[in-house]
């Protein structure tokens, strides 16, 4: 399928990557009925945390938007193991988690690293609700999370 998801990414030159292991006690992705729930990823690549620290503090808002993005593939790939991306027919809800430094206020910029990806693969389909948080820790000190539900065919 040369207009798929798959195609979209290569053209943006993106390759999926392994799904990224559980930090703790849960799985990468469960289906329920026509939606897969994501659980929270991490900028992760290759087993390695790609950054640890505040946004805003030591993490610029620019870098942790490239962090979202690698987030969102992350949660691309978690969904392409359990149905395959082909079978996305809506990306719904995103969440986005942002470790802030006091006074940091650009979450949804942040944020947009993983939603403008979600819009560039899926086009219409890939627009969604979204929640961009600040918070004050995240786990193994990441900079961003993201949470990802989707329905599928």
């Amino acid at each position: 399928m040369s207009n798929g998801p798959h195609a979209k990414l290569a053209e943006l030159g993106f390759e999926l990557p392994d799904v990224a292991p559980p930090v703790a006690s849960y799985v990468p992705a469960v289906q329920s009925g026509q939606h897969v729930y994501v659980s929270g990823q991490l900028p992760i690549a290759e087993g390695k945390l790609l950054a640890t620290g505040k946004v805003g503090a030591g993490i610029s808002a620019e870098q942790a938007k490239d962090l979202a993005q690698r987030c969102a593939l992350n949660a691309l790939a978690a969904v392409d193991s359990l149905v395959g991306l082909e079978n996305v027919v809506k990306v719904v809800k995103v969440t986005g988690f942002v470790a802030s430094a006091p006074g940091f206020i650009g979450q949804p910029a942040v944020i947009n690293g993983a939603s403008d990806l979600f819009g560039t693969v899926f086009g219409e389909a890939g627009r969604h609700a979204r929640s961009a948080v600040g918070v004050a820790e995240l786990p193994l000190d990441a900079p961003v999370e993201i949470e990802l539900i989707v329905e599928v065919a």
